[in-house]
């Protein structure tokens, strides 16, 4: 199983400003000084092995949207979230993938882990749905899922209503604890806190395990034995984990507001036995080279609360492939 993500950051879109890339280029500069540089090859191999990612990249700009491949299941699509990602998501099936048609479609399974504007604000400008003969299956814990989906494009929102995007749409409701099989996947689901609810999902196959759990605050109760969300990170091979905010900022100045932090994405995943964690959803006031400091801070403390544990860690961002 591979995962993709399209869109990494949290709450709203963040930018990558005129100075932000005036200073990347300022510490790239500075860093070829006295090197040969003469050849494109000698370049390629300057920003690769010399440059910090938090110089010649990004951690992106778009809210939340994560596929799963998987297999050989051409012309289906496994999606978690429909922030703006989704756009992007789009605009590559309809230049290198399966966009659909119909004589033959292409079949879209869209989780949502909540409703919250951050999560959905892509899908009116996903154009596979603007093709007639597409199916898109909607599935969520939320009873009002479909009716958010079409109040988001009511006049005057957007000037394209739901029901005239000529792709076929369902919308499905699951229940917590319930395992389902969906397009090759065992999925279930659980409720995290949140403001409105939200609800962290397990995806199976063939022995791998994918746990997709943003918009999740663990207080207090979290360090109990018996913690219900244990049972969904059990042993997954890759936990997508909301870690939005600094230790700190979780448990004094933004407490109750509904995210995580990366330390508590390090305690439960070793208490859960995970393999591989990924930190998501990120906080879009932080810049690149912040973000790429709480890596390494959460790498050490890995060593800091269980010494030994071998626990892989990456910070999502858009554009990131992860191999199950």
């Amino acid at each position: 199983m591979k995962v993709y993500f399209w869109g990494s950051r949290g709450s709203l879109p963040s930018s990558v400003t005129y100075s932000a890339v005036k200073e990347k280029v300022r510490k790239a500069l500075q860093a070829a000084r006295g090197l040969d540089l003469s050849t494109d090859e000698k370049i390629d191999r300057f920003i690769d092995d010399f440059l910090p990612f938090s110089i010649k990249g990004t951690y992106g700009c778009n809210t939340p949207c994560v596929e799963l491949r998987y297999g050989d299941h051409s012309g289906q699509y496994v999606i978690c979230d429909a922030g703006t990602g989704l756009r992007d998501l789009g605009t590559h099936i309809i230049e290198h993938g399966k966009p659909g048609s119909a004589n033959s479609p292409a079949v879209f399974h869209v989780f949502l882990s909540h409703l919250h504007w951050d999560h959905i604000q892509g899908f009116p400008f996903f154009t596979p749905a603007y093709l007639p003969g597409n199916v898109i299956h909607f599935y969520g814990f939320h009873k009002e899922m479909e009716q958010v989906f079409y109040s988001q494009q009511e006049y005057p929102n957007f000037p394209v209503s739901l029901k005239n995007m000529q792709s076929q749409k369902s919308f499905t409701l699951l229940e917590p604890g319930k395992v389902y099989e969906i397009a090759g996947l065992s999925v279930f689901g659980m409720r995290q806190k949140h403001p409105g609810d939200a609800y962290g999902l397990s995806f199976t196959a063939d022995g791998k395990k994918v746990v997709y759990s943003t918009d999740s605050e663990h207080k207090k109760e979290s360090q109990c034995k018996g913690y219900p969300l244990i049972k969904l990170y059990q042993n997954a091979d890759l936990l997508i984990f909301d870690a939005q905010y600094s230790f700190a900022e979780a448990i004094y100045v933004k407490e109750d507001w509904g995210h995580s932090s990366n330390l508590m994405g390090v305690e439960l995943s070793v208490r859960s036995g995970v393999k591989h964690l990924c930190m998501f959803h990120n906080e879009p006031t932080k810049n690149d080279a912040t973000l790429e400091k709480m890596l390494d801070e959460t790498k050490e403390y890995v060593e800091i609360f269980s010494p030994g544990y071998q626990l892989k860690i990456d910070i999502a961002y858009d554009g990131l492939e992860l191999e199950v």
